[in-house]
């Protein structure tokens, strides 16, 4: 599996024949507008976009990228049904607790602490287990305060990479990130997101959090870096 970050919360998983974009906030995310990475190449290949929820800097290029790729869009009902009216021909509409199953992963949508809409109800916030055929298990909290129910997710997915927010504000900050993955948690590597992209408003790096880790499992990739999981 190769997981690269573009920012924010987007995620770029590679698995088999597989590519999913998760959260593609692309166009206007200054993280990756700063980064010199071409939007076409961010996007070469995707099969399939998921969603964690439907806030604008999650939902970011969805529609147009499904409607350009012809991708699949995976995401909670009401999500599901908004991004079709943007464009995407292809849905997984799903919602929480429930799993897709494809040839190359399953994809199980969690519980968040969080909300979800633009100008209407986008349902409810999610996170995203996606479970590969190579072996892995990846947890995308989304955007989160931590939760006891975590323990569940925990036992029942057992995922090796936790994708955590950290910025604070609108998510989790450091110390309580940190308190959940080390609480609940047996990341073989965490890779932190949702900071450094509204100065002002998300703390402007992830120095915080690895000092609360004190660097266990933590890595802190650059923008489009490729990491092989």
């Amino acid at each position: 599996m190769k997981l690269i970050w573009f920012g924010h919360s987007c995620f770029r998983v590679e698995t088999g024949n597989s590519v999913v974009l998760i959260d593609p906030f692309l166009k206007g995310n200054p993280t990756f507008e700063k980064s010199g990475i071409a939007w076409k190449d961010a996007v070469d290949g995707v099969t399939h976009v998921a969603l964690t929820h439907g806030h604008s800097d999650h939902l970011g290029d969805a529609g147009e990228i499904c409607k350009t790729k012809a991708a699949t869009l995976i995401a909670n009902f009401e999500l599901a049904m908004y991004v079709k009216g943007q464009g995407a021909e292809k849905l997984e509409p799903m919602n929480t607790g429930g799993t897709i199953y494809t040839p190359d992963f399953d994809l199980t949508l969690t519980n968040a602490l969080h909300s979800s809409s633009t100008d209407v109800y986008l349902g409810n916030p999610n996170g995203i287990i996606l479970k590969t055929r190579e072996g892995k298990t990846l947890y995308h909290m989304g955007d989160t305060d931590v939760f006891s129910d975590m323990a569940l997710i925990a036992e029942l997915h057992a995922p090796d990479v936790g994708i955590v927010p950290i910025g604070d504000r609108f998510t989790m900050g450091a110390r309580t990130a940190a308190f959940a993955c080390k609480k609940f948690f047996r990341f073989s590597t965490i890779v932190p997101c949702h900071y450094g992209t509204f100065a002002g408003m998300l703390d402007p790096n992830a120095d915080k959090f690895v000092a609360e880790m004190k660097g266990d499992n933590v890595v802190v990739p650059k923008v489009g870096q490729a990491l092989a999981i």
